[in-house]
């Protein structure tokens, strides 16, 4: 009896996880896909693990137990950690200014703010260095890439400034609070997710640089992996550096992708948000504010392009790559347009599948690129130098290696993009399809993409974007004989030909332009 009452129990619950099963496994060719995207985003960790089981765990530990080591390490948190606390400071001062005190011409400010994102960070630095010596040092890189990389975090928090509730703050200082204590304690928590979400971005950043760090002359983890590359050509140091650099990426990339899953900041009332009441800048304290304001705007842009204008009109190599500028226009535009079509195709299914489905293979299908993303480009182009010069020897410097080094780097990206388009298209609609008598492949192309699209779109012209400025896995992987905008900065510079560098820096700072304007003026809009 007790053996038929749990037989009779247990089959509502094989019925279920059957049920499952079969929901998983109607769309087979999905789950291909998405475990062919896995595929491609795990080579950089089976890289790592292919070095250090060569090397052995006596020669990793060496070279991990060498001083240089320990030093690179500290140069790298102190790099790290530098730039992230400098550019907190000045993305939440800037952002408050903005959109809480009555500063003049604030709809100026609010564009003027976010302008750096124009100037990619190895330009900047290639400004900078560019002067002299005074500021290659660690010093100098900590101020010249914080310059570059606060507004990741202004325009996150000056949207949601615009976004809080103020009564909250009403509330704090009703009961008598001061103006800090009701910063601190009514307004910073509601700040926090966006402030997080825009340092943790600052501090994988700064992780991963190269080429702004080779042009300042300060030693991390990426450049000494660089350079034991071009020295020794896959050692083992650069792998057992690159154990390393990835044991420092992934707490800040796994804390990116749970920021990133869902904020939620609690209101008071129902409706529109009110708006805030704005504190008076008076007498000195607006000359101060408005001082301030200046002295960020010329040291984050007027001294940056004032020094690009001037190696494009002066100095003995003045003109010496304008033969060869279209060249690399073309090259930088075809390897990223042909990067991000490869990088949208590979993230469909793999967003598909963590919208559409259950289970550790769509869990693991939206986590890992995010944990991928904090390698640097150094690591994952000597991942594919090794890996094809082992199993397909003859795709070694290809455009498909660089095309998937690309992908690997930039897939959260589509990711971002596309998932909220998915998450908008029913499944039911798909459903429907299928039960006129279409195919899968045929449901895809005539349901799914159309309803995409926008997502599509928005993925290819932000990758794009970011595509054309990479320098490290493009100077590792193009193909021989091709140049890119990024390379040939990198090139000029190497070689202390800063006039010949700078038309290909002030194309790069062209090419920026339209994107970082677009994105102003939807800003712009949203905060009337």
């Amino acid at each position: 009896m007790e053996q038929l009452l749990a037989a009779r129990t247990g089959l509502p619950q094989r019925a279920g996880r059957l049920e499952r099963m079969r929901r998983r496994w109607q769309h087979p060719w999905l789950m291909l896909a998405a475990l062919l995207s896995i595929g491609v985003v795990a080579l950089p960790l089976v890289y790592i693990a292919i070095r250090t089981a060569q090397a052995g765990l006596a020669e990793v530990g060496a070279e991990l137990l060498r001083p240089r080591t320990l030093d690179l390490l500290l140069n790298t948190l102190a790099l790290a950690t530098g730039v992230t606390l400098l550019s907190i400071g000045i993305g939440l001062g800037v952002a408050w200014c903005v959109e809480r005190t009555d500063l003049p011409l604030r709809r100026f400010w609010r564009v003027a703010a976010s302008l750096p994102l124009v100037l990619p960070a190895f330009v900047s630095s290639y400004a900078w260095a560019s002067i002299g010596a005074t500021f290659q040092n660690l010093a100098g890189a900590i101020l010249v890439l914080a310059l570059a990389s606060y507004p990741l975090v202004y325009l996150p928090v000056a949207a949601a400034l615009r976004g809080t509730d103020p009564a909250f703050e009403d509330v704090s200082r009703s009961l008598g609070v001061g103006p800090w204590r009701t910063f601190s304690r009514a307004l910073l928590p509601q700040l926090m997710p966006a402030l997080g979400g825009g340092a943790l971005l600052v501090l994988t950043h700064m992780l991963a640089e190269f080429g702004a760090l080779a042009f300042l002359r300060v030693q991390t983890f990426t450049t000494a992996i660089f350079e034991s590359y071009e020295l020794h050509f896959d050692s083992s140091a650069a792998a057992a550096l690159s154990i390393v650099l990835m044991l420092l990426c992934v707490p800040p990339a796994w804390l990116e992708m749970r920021l990133r899953a869902g904020r939620r900041v609690a209101r008071v009332g129902r409706g529109s948000a009110r708006t805030p009441r704005l504190v008076a800048l008076r007498g000195a304290r607006l000359l101060l504010v408005l001082a301030l304001f200046l002295l960020l705007g010329l040291l984050s842009l007027g001294v940056p392009l004032g020094m690009l204008g001037y190696w494009l009109l002066t100095g003995s190599s003045a003109g010496g790559g304008f033969a060869e500028l279209w060249l690399a226009v073309r090259g930088s535009i075809t390897f990223a347009g042909s990067g991000a079509l490869l990088t949208s195709v590979l993230a469909i299914p793999l967003v598909l599948l963590a919208v559409r489905q259950r289970g550790r293979l769509a869990q693991l299908a939206e986590r890992l690129p995010y944990v991928v993303h904090g390698l640097p480009g150094v690591v994952v182009a000597l991942a594919l130098v090794f890996l094809s010069l082992r199993i397909v020897p003859a795709l070694y410097q290809s455009l498909l290696v660089l095309l998937l080094a690309y992908a690997i780097l930039y897939l959260p990206l589509a990711q971002s993009s596309l998932r909220a388009s998915i998450e908008l298209l029913p499944p039911q609609i798909e459903n429907i399809a299928r039960s006129l008598g279409r195919r899968p492949h045929q449901v895809f192309f005539s349901v799914v993409l159309p309803n995409i699209a926008p997502g599509i779109g928005a993925a290819l012209a932000l990758m794009t974007l970011e595509m054309v400025r990479e320098l490290t896995a493009t100077l590792m992987l193009a193909p021989t004989g091709s140049i890119t905008l990024a390379t040939e900065v990198w090139s000029y510079t190497n070689d202390g030909e800063y006039a010949a560098a700078a038309p290909f820096a002030a194309m790069l700072v062209v090419l920026s332009i339209l994107p970082v304007w677009v994105f102003t003026r939807r800003m712009l809009h949203h905060a009337r």
